[in-house]
């Protein structure tokens, strides 16, 4: 069985709630935060599955479409290969917060339909996220987690930035 890294994405991959960008809804206001390119490549190189997971309620509340969205991560996915690194797969919840959908973080649901679509063990993998839905996915998932932040936080590692985490998690 393979190992994965299972990501979300704003907040950890890109720019949110920044001087240039509060939600990101459209291709042009998709920016990576420092360093995250590089450490993707990083866990591509160590042999890790690389996923994004991500809440995506802008499209259940009708800011986005999610053809639109698709094109937000075909730009995520082109940035981060001019560094050389490969996101895997991307799975979303489009349904409002507070649906009671079960695919919505902190449920555990797009992390096991990755698992299961990829053959991976969530045992030997890691949850990255920025906020505690993020980890409690991980957590009922079977994870690792690690938090991204600052922020006091139920995750069993913190790191400043992804590719500190990715560092890290490499260097096992």
């Amino acid at each position: 069985m393979k190992k994965a890294v299972f990501l979300d994405r704003d907040g950890v991959i890109n720019e949110v709630l920044s001087n240039r960008v509060k939600f990101v809804n459209k291709p042009e206001q998709m920016y990576l935060l420092e360093g995250v390119a590089e450490g993707i490549k990083l866990l591509n190189d160590a042999d890790y599955l690389v996923f994004v997971v991500t809440n995506q309620g802008g499209v259940g509340l009708g800011y986005m479409k999610e053809a639109m969205l698709r094109k937000v991560h075909e730009k995520m996915k082109q940035d981060i290969a001019k560094s050389g690194g490969r996101i895997d797969d991307i799975i979303y919840c489009p349904h409002k917060p507070n649906a009671g959908c079960a695919c919505r973080k902190p449920e555990p649901e797009m992390l096991h339909t990755l698992a299961n679509k990829h053959n991976v063990n969530l045992e030997n993998s890691f949850m990255v996220g920025d906020r505690d839905v993020d980890i409690l996915a991980g957590k009922q998932a079977g994870t690792k987690t690690i938090l991204i932040g600052d922020e006091e936080g139920l995750a069993d590692h913190q790191f400043p930035s992804l590719f500190e985490a990715a560092k890290w998690i490499t260097s096992r």
